[in-house]
């Protein structure tokens, strides 16, 4: 994914040393043919897994795995962050901490629309500790369902979820893999540059 990575240089800004910056293209302000891109990016990577759900924390990972879906030709379904009226029926739950914004949420989806014979592909924008997206694993699980594959947008790889996820067995994708931000500078991973 050059081009993510392109923009990641030339768009994203570099706060401190756990935190970049990427709403010009990613999380306010979104570039849609680069999210086409990766949709079908993490769409090759995960096709012959027999995905039948992408599964996604609302917000910032909508726009990715929104394209992913599109191009997998599954339902998105968005875990909430806020329990609304309408979903009044039984629902899935599971805790996530943000390190970010340093505050627990709970995330929520609906019991009828994940069960035992789904194959979920769980896409998200950002894997720093691993948090978001073992809360959607645990979702997944409380279903039932399978873990088919983890796809990230932008892994922080020097904050470990990544490792922690892949050493519980789980297929983990990062389109633009971070080695570190230290001072003002992103700085990827040897691999990803190479590909």
């Amino acid at each position: 994914m050059r081009e993510l990575l392109k923009k990641i240089m030339e768009e994203g800004e570099v706060l401190s040393e756990h935190v970049l910056k990427v709403d010009r293209f990613l999380n306010h302000q979104v570039d849609p043919q680069l999210m086409k891109k990766m949709g079908e990016h993490f769409a090759n990577e995960f096709r012959h897994e027999r995905i039948t759900k992408v599964l996604t924390l609302e917000s910032s990972g909508i726009s990715p795995a929104l394209m992913t879906a599109y191009e997998l030709n599954v339902p998105l379904l968005v875990a909430r962050k806020r329990k609304p009226v309408t979903l009044s029926e039984n629902t899935y739950k599971a805790s996530v901490y943000s390190f970010t914004k340093r505050e627990e949420t709970e995330i929520f989806v609906s019991q009828r629309l994940l069960d035992g014979e789904d194959r979920v592909l769980i896409i998200d924008d950002f894997l720093a500790n691993g948090q978001a997206a073992l809360g959607l694993v645990d979702i997944v699980a409380q279903a039932k369902a399978h873990v088919a594959g983890i796809g990230i947008v932008i892994e922080k790889a020097f904050q470990g979820g990544g490792q922690l996820l892949r050493s519980r067995g789980y297929r983990v994708v990062s389109l633009a893999r971070i080695a570190s931000l230290q001072d003002g500078t992103v700085k990827f991973i040897e691999e990803v540059m190479c590909e």
